[in-house]
């Protein structure tokens, strides 16, 4: 009696190989199982975040191309390379020139003129900038090859400028702006679309073509890119649409954004 009882209060028994066994095929199922339900939100977390990725990529370049664009000199931008790049020339400053009174008066009939009277709040010129009058964008006044551009000597830079001085070409400014305007102006910039990649070119000279001067890549893994630039009926205004798409992970994104130029000289 004893020795039963001794037996019944003993350890309890531990799983055998077969429960166990039994144990980890039922639990693989159950997680196989859950898996399956848990597969599809997942997938779906994870195409929206590369959506999001992809489509934050777009946004930034074409916001990015849409600020430079706004302060493009008027009648500057010119689309090339199939449509798949795009440059125009920054302005820095703007103001009136003198034309008539007392002062010093810009001259339109002599090629030896090299300064003029600012009317109203000064300019800031730094090295390397331009003076420009009147860019209609035709042969007569196109500031790429200058014939209304003019380049200001380091000596006659500075902030608050109430003059500007700039060296003579020996020919006069082919047209004077009917509201008496002038643009101080950098050198060129362009974006433009290439194996795959958009990159902002700047810091090159009139005359040249990137890759020359400085560049910086805005987006990659581009797999679409279409500048479009159409003038307005009155060439006073302008439309330019911007057309990028970006692929990772064979998943596309596309933008399109639009904007509106002013050529107002």
């Amino acid at each position: 009696m004893t020795k039963r009882r001794h037996r019944l209060c003993g350890p309890s028994r531990g799983f055998t190989l077969v429960e166990a066994i039994v144990v980890i095929v039922v639990t693989g199922i159950l997680a196989s199982a859950v898996a399956v339900f848990l597969r599809a939100p997942v997938q779906a977390y994870l195409d929206v975040a590369r959506r999001a990725e992809l489509t934050d990529i777009a946004d930034t370049a074409l916001r990015r191309i849409s600020r430079d664009l706004r302060l493009a000199l008027p009648n500057s931008i010119r689309v090339t390379a199939g449509d798949t790049a795009i440059e125009f020339i920054p302005v820095k400053s703007a103001g009136r020139y003198r034309a008539d009174g007392p002062g010093n008066l810009l001259d339109f009939s002599s090629g030896a003129d090299t300064s003029f009277d600012v009317i109203g709040p000064g300019v800031d010129i730094q090295t390397g900038d331009f003076v420009v009058i009147y860019n209609l964008g035709i042969a007569e006044a196109d500031a790429y090859p200058g014939l209304n551009r003019r380049a200001v000597p380091p000596a006659s830079t500075g902030s608050g400028l109430s003059a500007v001085t700039f060296t003579s070409t020996g020919l006069p400014f082919p047209f004077a702006s009917p509201a008496r305007r002038f643009q101080v102006v950098g050198t060129p910039v362009s974006y433009i679309c290439a194996g795959g990649v958009l990159t902002r070119y700047w810091n090159y000279n009139f005359g040249t073509t990137p890759p020359a001067g400085s560049s910086g890549v805005l987006a990659s893994n581009v797999s679409s890119c279409r500048f479009s630039y159409q003038a307005g009926v009155t060439a006073q205004n302008a439309l330019l649409t911007l057309e990028l798409g970006i692929t990772k992970d064979n998943e596309t994104v596309k933008l399109i954004q639009q904007v509106h130029v002013s050529n107002v000289s």
